[in-house]
């Protein structure tokens, strides 16, 4: 009986050890998915509360932990609301990394640890909007009927479904909210915020400040064949540039968003895989690069943070639109902007009126109809522009593209039938939801008889 006990004692004492040994280890050099983890959890959960101004609990349970890998139901958030700055960490202490807001430009992970260079844009002041006057100049719109009754069609717009809003003939005509949200609420975009990268290229490209040929984009590209990469390949996502887009693991993408101070030159300094034009190769490290050409064009780091609000959403009277940047200022044009979901619907209507509003032409004439030219190399899926393209089905008409982001965000074209479709939520990828059903019927329920 003694040796049983002392046997035990030394297996439970031997288990102790190892228990504080594993503890060391994660407290002292944790994983890099732990990491990951962390800075999606602090990013997430800041942008949330600051921008969009819902409490972080429900933000840690809904948007990180239920839809997430297993390991983030076990992460813990702080928010300092002194200091405007979530922390994460694994059970409050183990691999934690910070998010911090900065004034009109959201929040940037800081993954080195150190408190970043202050950034912030001024933000215009709140413009009353006028109920009695139809949207977009006023806020006051009129549903149709048909319209209506889509949208109270849970299997159309989809489980975990956040905002609908339809356009037609540049009216919304039906519009419907979950449970929390309403026609006031940011909601991030994802991967729709690529499309509005290149929106904001085109308006330099109108002004003669960029080329779609323009090669030579970065100094480490310049003693090798990186050097022939333009501008248009980059945009049509045939860079040919090395780029892990896999989010489940601690690959190019999660490294880039959430352990990456500089994305930017973290993207370009990935390697040719390919010639470019030659293949098709879906990135997020190209919206950020994209990012970097178009502001190192405007000439100094406050101007080109204020760039977007006065070339893009400032016309266009998107009030509540705000593009994040990493910790170095560069934005993340490829996955960080947030808007409400009828400032979405001004993008689309904007990009139906091939990129004129008011009467005035934003984007040069042709670059919109490159959104729904399919590039060379990826069967017709992908435009030269950074949209997505429908696979034709006899419903939608041809010329329809739509910008596409993470967990079901969408804004749906179709200039032919002067129509729009945002559809907000989050709803990931197992779900199996597509939009196009619900863009289907609308376009029928909206048909002039």
């Amino acid at each position: 009986m003694r040796l049983l006990m002392r046997i035990v004692r030394i297996v439970f004492g031997v288990i102790a050890i190892g228990l504080i040994g594993l503890f060391i280890w994660l407290y002292t050099s944790p994983p890099e998915l732990l990491r990951v983890g962390s800075g999606y959890a602090a990013k997430i959960v800041c942008s949330n509360v600051f921008i969009a101004g819902r409490d972080s609990e429900e933000v840690l349970a809904v948007d990180v932990q239920a839809p997430g890998h297993p390991l983030l139901r076990l992460m813990d958030v702080s928010v300092n609301e002194a200091e405007k700055r979530v922390h994460a960490a694994l059970l409050g202490f183990i691999a934690g990394n910070d998010a911090v807001y900065h004034e009109g430009l959201g929040c940037s992970v800081t993954p080195d640890g150190n408190t970043p260079a202050p950034l912030s844009v001024a933000r215009s002041a709140p413009v009353a909007i006028d109920e009695a006057v139809l949207w977009p100049e006023g806020g006051k719109i009129e549903s149709d009927p048909k319209v209506a009754a889509l949208l109270s069609d849970a299997a159309l717009t989809g489980p975990g479904m956040r905002a609908v809003v339809a356009v037609k003939g540049g009216r919304i005509v039906g519009e419907t909210y979950g449970g929390g949200f309403s026609k006031d609420t940011p909601l991030l975009g994802w991967s729709m915020t690529k499309t509005v990268t290149a929106m904001i290229i085109g308006t330099l490209v109108r002004d003669g400040k960029l080329s779609l040929e323009n090669k030579g984009l970065f100094p480490q590209w310049r003693n090798d064949q990186r050097n022939d990469i333009r501008l248009a390949d980059l945009l049509a996502m045939e860079s040919g540039l090395a780029f892990n887009e896999n989010y489940g693991t601690v690959a190019d993408v999660t490294r880039m968003l959430y352990l990456e101070p500089d994305m930017a030159n973290f993207a370009a300094d990935q390697p040719l895989e390919a010639d470019p034009g030659t293949r098709f190769n879906y990135s997020s490290g190209v919206g950020v690069m994209l990012s970097k050409i178009w502001m190192d064009q405007i000439g100094g780091k406050a101007a080109a943070l204020a760039y977007p609000g006065r070339a893009l959403f400032g016309p266009l009277g998107m009030t509540s639109a705000v593009m994040e940047t990493d910790v170095v200022g560069t934005f993340v044009g490829s996955s960080y902007m947030y808007a409400t979901a009828r400032d979405w619907a001004r993008l689309g209507l904007f990009l139906a009126h091939d990129g004129v509003w008011n009467g005035n032409r934003i984007l040069p004439e042709g670059f919109v109809a490159e959104m729904h030219e399919p590039n060379r190399t990826s069967n017709g899926r992908y435009s030269k522009m950074q949209t997505w393209l429908p696979i034709p089905n006899g419903e939608i008409p041809a010329d329809a593209f739509f910008l596409d982001g993470h967990d079901g965000q969408n804004v749906i074209v179709v200039p032919s039938l002067d129509l729009v479709v945002v559809r907000l939520g989050l709803t990931p990828g197992w779900e199996r939801y597509s939009p196009l059903q619900l863009v289907a019927e609308i376009a029928k329920a909206t048909a002039v008889p």
